[in-house]
């Protein structure tokens, strides 16, 4: 019995929410969003919830999709209203990031500079050294902010790289001459 999965999602003013075949649609302000559901999973809509419940208690499977699809549907319905977003921060003499919107450019320590297209339905904004990566679509934000940080992971000894802002990078001290 999933915890999770039992409580019902509040649609708040100015989303709809409906229904094609197996796909749920999530229309707001900010934006659209599609979601095919598992057979497994029931989808309930009623004027201003969801209700999410497996379509056979017996399977295992099914009690696993419960809260899986619950929590998708709720970070939906909370994206198309306020979207989410990631920050990134970059040190390093030398390391620099410029555009914003769908594209930027990024100086790493390499040859060249690295140029990161963001997919669609992802924003970002350069603050100075600072990005923020904005969307509707929770996967899509993460997955595009690991990316960017995936360019160059912070190193241990002097922390030069791209780091989450809210990261506690781990230090190492360096070598010590024994004499």
């Amino acid at each position: 019995m999933s915890r999770l999965g039992k409580l019902p999602i509040a649609i708040p003013a100015g989303v709809t929410v409906r229904m094609d075949g197996r796909v749920v649609v999530v229309k707001g302000p900010k934006a659209e969003l599609r979601q095919e559901v598992n057979e497994l999973i029931k989808v309930e809509i009623t004027d201003n919830e969801i209700k999410v419940s497996p379509v056979d208690t017996g399977v295992k499977e099914s009690a696993a999709f419960w809260g899986l699809y619950r929590s998708l549907l709720n970070n939906m319905v909370s994206g198309v209203v306020k979207e989410f977003e990631k920050k990134l921060e970059i040190n390093g003499v030398g390391y620099k990031v410029a555009g914003g919107g769908s594209k930027l450019t990024l100086a790493l320590g390499f040859s060249h500079p690295v140029e990161f297209v963001l997919p669609e339905g992802v924003t970002s904004v350069v603050e100075g050294k600072f990005i923020t990566v904005s969307g509707a679509d929770k996967q899509a934000v993460g997955e595009t902010a690991a990316c960017i940080r995936r360019l160059k992971k912070p190193e241990p000894y002097k922390g030069k790289g791209i780091k989450y802002v809210d990261e506690v990078l781990r230090r190492k001290a360096g070598k010590t001459s024994a004499k």
